[in-house]
């Protein structure tokens, strides 16, 4: 009995001890270091093209009239973001978080929001021709809005902006 205790003790010592080695060893991920970011930041009319901006942050960033064209935004936080009369046509915006942004009188032309967060945006007179928002989480209202005017293909995926969209036959 007192040697299967010792056993279970020993046992117990060495797995904490593992863990503890675990703990202070660990190393935070790379990618962590080489992030982009303009959080809180004005950026109004910055040229931002063919820029590769993979897993940028722009939380609450000024952004009216920046130019992001072909911009590679995936994985990109632009959570109360200001895009005002940007041009994101063509940007890739997958998986990009983009809560409370204000997409109004943007040109989206060609843009790629597949499996974005969009919640709470707005696209008011935005222009979304080609735009592909398959998969992305947007308000039902918004949804609304864009079905009235959505229409084209996107070239690089091949879907139709309303289809993407969900949006019902006319």
């Amino acid at each position: 009995m007192k040697s299967t205790l010792v056993r279970l003790l020993s046992l117990l010592l060495v797995l904490c001890l593992a863990c503890l080695w675990i703990l202070l060893t660990a190393k935070p991920a790379l990618a962590q270091e080489n992030t982009i970011n303009y959080s809180n930041t004005n950026l109004e009319n910055r040229d931002f093209s063919n820029a590769d901006l993979v897993g940028g942050v722009f939380a609450a960033a000024e952004m009216r009239g920046a130019n992001f064209k072909r911009a590679n935004l995936s994985n990109s936080i632009l959570t109360l973001g200001v895009l005002l009369g940007a041009d994101l046509e063509e940007a890739n915006l997958t998986s990009a978080l983009a809560d409370r942004v204000m997409f109004n009188n943007a040109n989206l032309t060609n843009c790629i929001f597949q499996e974005a967060i969009l919640t709470s945006s707005r696209f008011d007179r935005a222009t979304i021709t080609g735009a592909d928002f398959t998969d992305a989480l947007i308000d039902r209202y918004q949804v609304a809005q864009l079905c009235e005017r959505a229409d084209g293909v996107n070239p690089v995926t091949g879907v139709s902006t309303r289809e993407s969209l969900g949006c019902r036959q006319k």
